[in-house]
């Protein structure tokens, strides 16, 4: 794989899986525009840990439309161009429907949605002309095992990204005729350090359980599938949902 002189955007790049996918395009050549929302200090270190070059780090909360223009514009006035998106940033809490007070479970659902389904919607709508205009592009989402096993004390996130899943299967066939190629990646529990917690707990060991390998994923093995499917080795397979869980959770 060979990303020289290509643009990659990699949303929630500031850590754990965003991070270990920035690192990998990076490491095959392409330059990286790294998306943070709050954590500036951790998306400087991710800065910092990619070779070559130049990157440069944009921030913005991609549940605000207004925001997703102004990252887009940006990347696009400093950097050049958008060749890829990798859309990752995403948030995760907890509901449980029967502890939960209903203004509290509207905020979440709420917000959870603009982050994880309405944000990478805009930012695809805000790079697609552009994509269209350079002949083409590739676009992946970050999804989630969630979004086919359920995720009982996180409806809303594994909501949204059932309806990521889909979202970016209708924008896979849209976009097709124009060269731009949507994939999605569903990872299941992968070791990060937002995951250390549950991971270090006595539920640890029953989550690594949950796969024959007896472990959970790495960050760098979905991080070598994200990369692949931007490869243009795969833009037959647009649309597809790949599975990185260990066999965890088995569908078809």
């Amino acid at each position: 794989m060979d990303f020289t002189g290509k643009v990659v955007l990699v949303t929630g790049a500031s850590r754990g899986i965003g991070r270990a996918i920035a690192q990998r395009f990076a490491k095959h050549g392409a330059r990286i525009a790294i998306h943070y929302n709050r954590d500036r200090a951790a998306a400087e270190q991710t800065l910092t840990s990619l070779p070559g070059g130049p990157h440069q780090t944009f921030q913005a909360d991609v549940s605000k439309g207004e925001e997703v223009v102004s990252l887009v514009n940006a990347i696009l006035r400093d950097m050049g161009r958008i060749h890829v998106v990798v859309n990752n940033a995403a948030i995760n809490e907890w509901q449980p429907i029967l502890r939960i007070a209903y203004p509290k479970w509207q905020d979440v659902w709420q917000r959870t949605l603009d982050t994880n389904l309405v944000g990478p919607a805009n930012i695809m709508h805000c790079v697609a002309p552009h994509m269209v205009e350079q002949g083409g592009g590739h676009i992946v989402n970050v999804s989630s095992r969630g979004a086919f096993r359920g995720a009982p004390k996180s409806p809303a996130y594994a909501a949204s990204k059932a309806a990521l899943n889909s979202m970016s299967q209708s924008l896979a066939q849209a976009l097709a005729p124009h060269n731009i190629f949507v994939y999605v990646v569903a990872p299941g529990f992968v070791e990060t350090d937002m995951s250390a917690s549950i991971l270090a707990s006595p539920r640890g060991e029953a989550i690594r359980q949950q796969s024959p390998l007896g472990r959970v994923g790495r960050p760098e093995e979905v991080a070598a599938i994200v990369t692949f499917l931007a490869s243009g080795e795969a833009d037959f397979a647009t649309g597809t949902i790949v599975d990185i869980n260990g066999a965890s959770y088995l569908r078809s």
